[in-house]
């Protein structure tokens, strides 16, 4: 069994200290650690964090190999910092079935780059008509604990309360898309002074807001878990709040490029800014970062979406959205939490590591880094700045929004059970 060395690491930006990784495991923690027969890594001025956890990224495969695949995904994932992610479930076909995820899921083993956790649609083919097969999905090889309908919304209620009925005989979670379809017919942008400027259809911030306070009053009635993807609005997080303040079991997610972007970008119409949910005001970008700080908003999740050239280099309005994120989401998290104080280095380890693990159920991660633990280990260098060349992206797709920009903070190791997927910035 091999074993590494990781000398003079800040384990979650404290003191530095080394870290003995024996086979899968963590086999010690401290200073002055003896190497013996294994390989060093040199960690001075590193952070060492648990491996990061992606409650929401967008794998394509089944059916958009175009787009990505598990296999480009998972070393854009293992690039970026991540040992798990979650894959969601809008593929060709639909992760509707236990068939389906467990396809995904045991191409997730088979590359090995991270581990793969499919989540399963919660209506047959996303058309939000007919439950899905929520039992058989959990019950599959996958072990399916997440359930959401993903790019689209659980617009209906009677559907929403039979999903969290459901879901809470084996403590699962329905992630929703909280959009309401029939606010933002036609919208291309958030609704507010930008939009009116440039004549976009207006994605007003209340399309979002009531499906979250729909939902939490559902999960309350039921006694379920509901999990609110990519919150964007300041109205959302209050709702979010006040839901907390009540004892109802609900968390919630906001991405990288909403702690960072707003939509005065679209002003260059520019398709690499269109995003489901838009970006919206800056009022709304220090209300999230906020939130995050203080815990009402549970994680960060990139909500990876990539998309083929031919897809956003066109007009706005046909083009689609989304944009990638596995690989700089540590850095823009860095940037907006950690270097304008709101969050140190643990707290980026519970926004990203801890409690994505722990909602999703994901054995194994999010786990402390310490003795007898899986060394699921994440390095960072948080002195590095560069701008971000898609150029170098593992991902098959390039449309990252920051391209260009310079940005703090590179990934220069990530171990998946001891073993290095990434070894100084390089996929093994």
């Amino acid at each position: 069994m091999s074993k590494t060395l990781i000398r003079g690491a800040k384990v979650l930006g404290g003191e530095a200290q080394d870290v003995l990784i024996d086979g899968e495991t963590v086999a010690a923690v401290g200073p002055g650690l003896e190497a013996g027969d294994a390989t060093v890594v040199e960690a001075a001025g590193k952070i060492l964090l648990p491996g990061l956890v992606d409650l929401h990224t967008h794998l394509r495969e089944p059916g958009r190999e175009d787009s990505e695949t598990v296999l480009t995904g998972t070393r854009a994932a293992a690039s970026g910092g991540y040992t798990s992610v979650f894959a969601m479930a809008n593929t060709f076909p639909v992760a509707d079935t236990a068939g389906v995820v467990e396809q995904v899921y045991r191409l997730g083993q088979e590359h090995g780059y991270c581990d793969v956790q499919p989540i399963g649609a919660v209506t047959v083919g996303l058309e939000g008509k007919k439950l899905a097969e929520l039992g058989a999905m959990h019950e599959s090889a996958a072990g399916v604990t997440v359930f959401s309908d993903d790019g689209k919304c659980v617009d209906d209620a009677v559907i929403m309360r039979r999903a969290l009925e459901y879901v809470k005989a084996f403590n699962g979670v329905v992630a929703q898309h909280a959009q309401e379809p029939r606010l933002t017919e036609g919208a291309q942008m958030n609704e507010g002074v930008v939009s009116a400027e440039l004549g976009l259809g207006g994605w007003p911030a209340v399309a979002e807001e009531s499906i979250i306070a729909r939902d939490v009053l559902l999960a309350e009635h039921v006694g379920s878990r509901v999990h609110i993807c990519h919150l964007s609005t300041a109205g959302s997080v209050e709702i979010v709040r006040w839901a907390k303040s009540r004892g109802i079991d609900v968390t919630a997610e906001v991405t990288p490029h909403h702690l960072l972007l707003t939509d005065e970008l679209v002003r260059s119409y520019n398709p690499v800014y269109k995003v489901n949910p838009p970006l919206r005001t800056e009022r709304d970008v220090r209300a999230l970062r906020e939130a995050l700080a203080d815990g009402t908003i549970d994680i960060v999740a990139t909500d990876h979406a990539p998309h083929p050239h031919e897809d956003k280099d066109c007009e706005w309005a046909a083009a689609a959205m989304g944009m990638v994120g596995l690989e700089t989401a540590l850095s823009v998290v860095q940037h907006t939490m950690v270097e304008t104080g709101l969050l140190d280095w643990a707290g980026v380890a519970d926004r990203m590591s801890f409690r994505p693990a722990a909602i999703g159920r994901a054995t194994g991660h999010g786990r402390p880094v310490s003795a007898g633990e899986p060394a699921n280990l994440t390095l960072v260098d948080p002195a590095y700045r560069g701008p971000v060349d898609p150029a170098g992206f593992a991902s098959r797709s390039r449309n990252t929004p920051y391209e260009g920009r310079e940005l703090p903070g590179r990934v220069t190791h990530t171990f998946l059970r001891g073993r290095a997927t990434l070894m100084d910035g390089k996929l093994a």
